[in-house]
């Protein structure tokens, strides 16, 4: 995918923000004195559950946290996955609003998470350590239970009256949360106020025991099997013996102990029993991120080849194709490509195959031949999201500008919470030579990032290329009109 695909992104400045975010616990305010970090007190006298706009809120602030501190994984093939999963236990969850916000951290510990503004996040040591797909999406189906329950709305409630917090505050400690380790001295670093955030991000025993019954109940409604919500918890409670003081990450907000593994074991044995088999493309997108967190493309390459010669190999398929990734990733373009094309030839039309085939042919240089084949798998599958954007790169890498932007374009019309599909665009734009285009992308990428200063600036520059008149100017107008508002707010 993109060169930030390739490589995951290095972890050495998580200890500073650690540190920074919790100085801004204890200012009040959010990281990096952006023009959007004003936000109201949930605290004071009367309390109530916070508003659904708060939530919203927070939603909001808690991604610019995310996309300033996190390293995220922006591979269209995890994601589209991991969209697909989601959506199909959301229609069984008692949520308010389907509308979600996913998240992917680049980060091959155990954590997932799920804050009000429905933005749900995982990492990706998730998919390394769930061996099953079953085990996977009960993690999901157990966030979707805190969510639609609102426990997080109804601990802040609790935290009220003795420690009244900001929600700027309270995001710093999600995102502290969700991309460090939970267990780094935070009370000895900033004091009784951090201490607070971190408890109120551990979830109490009746709202887990409540997330336990609800998320089973969102998986036996999806057609999923009830089991592998027990059977993620006991592998939970390996890690955490093998760990020793370092408590996995997930273990820190949501407290596990042996008796809630058994009672989930025994409330799962009350459904009935079911054969439900994992989907192909779980196994698929394991493999592709076994290769990820691999200590190297090589090793990753000599550890396929040997799951391959044992006879008792389980998903070979899966096993082949996590081959084919670690091949492109260490260079072996031309062995990638038979093992892709050998899998074609068994499942023909699957996209996941046919997308990492076109990466391998344009690493080759192949554009032509990758741009055929996707094409073609494009009119099969019309708006797929993969497809798309390895299209997009065909046509960047080939110096067609114009054509990469209108892939790009159709991308963040559907997706335009993808800071990083803002930023290419912004980049096919600049090699068509569309200068307003530029300013637009990179407007839109300013205001997902929190700086609305920045997104103005771009957009009076766009504005100020367009004759009067012109109907793009009218847009570009309005969406400043926008901007505009929202700085005057936060600063008022």
């Amino acid at each position: 995918m993109t060169p930030t695909d390739r490589h995951p992104k290095p972890w050495q400045s998580i200890p500073a923000l650690a540190l920074l975010l919790l100085l801004t616990v204890l200012s009040g305010k959010t990281l990096a004195q952006s023009p959007d970090t004003t936000l109201p007190s949930i605290g004071g006298a009367g309390g109530g559950l916070i508003s659904g706009q708060q939530e919203a809120d927070i939603g909001r602030q808690v991604m610019i946290s995310i996309r300033r501190s996190a390293p995220q994984i922006t591979d269209p093939l995890v994601y589209d996955y991991l969209s697909s999963v989601i959506y199909k236990l959301v229609p069984s969850a008692p949520l308010s609003s389907s509308d979600l916000t996913l998240a992917i951290i680049d980060s091959p510990d155990i954590n997932a998470f799920a804050v009000p503004g429905n933005i749900v996040g995982v990492n990706g040591g998730l998919f390394l350590n769930a061996s099953s797909e079953q085990q996977f999406a009960s993690v999901l189906a157990h966030e979707l239970a805190h969510l639609s329950q609102r426990h997080f709305a109804r601990r802040l409630e609790q935290q009220e009256a003795s420690t009244p917090l900001t929600i700027a505050g309270m995001i710093a400690g999600i995102v502290l949360s969700a991309v460090t380790q939970s267990d780094i001295g935070i009370a000895a670093i900033a004091g009784t106020q951090a201490l607070a955030v971190q408890n109120m991000l551990a979830y109490s025993r009746a709202h887990e025991q409540e997330a336990d019954r609800v998320g089973m109940e969102i998986l036996a409604d999806a057609g999923m099997d009830p089991r592998g919500m027990p059977e993620m918890f006991e592998i939970m409670m390996r890690q955490n013996r093998l760990q020793g003081n370092r408590v996995p990450e997930y273990l820190s907000t949501h407290p596990l102990t042996q008796s809630r593994v058994s009672d989930t074991r025994n409330r799962a044995e009350q459904y009935p029993r079911r054969d439900v088999a994992d989907a192909q493309e779980y196994h698929l997108v394991r493999a592709r991120l076994q290769v990820r967190y691999a200590r190297s493309p090589e090793v990753a390459v000599e550890t396929f080849r040997d799951y391959l010669d044992r006879p008792d190999t389980e998903k070979p398929d899966a096993v082949r194709y996590g081959l084919a990734v670690a091949l492109i990733r260490s260079g072996n373009y031309s062995d990638a490509v038979n093992e892709l094309e050998q899998l074609l030839r068994g499942t023909p039309g699957r996209i996941t195959y046919q997308v990492t085939l076109a990466e391998a042919m344009i690493e080759q240089g192949h554009l032509d031949q990758a741009r055929k084949l996707l094409e073609e798998a494009l009119d099969r599958n019309p708006g797929n999201y993969p497809i798309t954007d390895m299209l997009a790169r065909v046509e960047t890498d080939d110096g067609n500008g114009e054509r990469a932007a209108e892939y790009l374009q159709r991308l963040t019309r559907e997706l335009p919470q993808k800071e990083h599909l803002w930023l290419r665009l912004a980049e096919a734009e600049g090699m068509a030579r569309n200068i307003v285009g530029v300013h637009r992308a990179r407007a839109e990428h300013d205001i997902l990032m929190g700086d609305l200063e920045s997104a103005q600036r771009q957009l009076r520059q766009a504005q100020e290329r367009l004759p009067p008149g012109a109907p793009l100017r009218q847009v570009v107008t309005e969406r400043l009109s926008q901007v505009s508002s929202r700085l005057n707010q936060q600063r008022s």
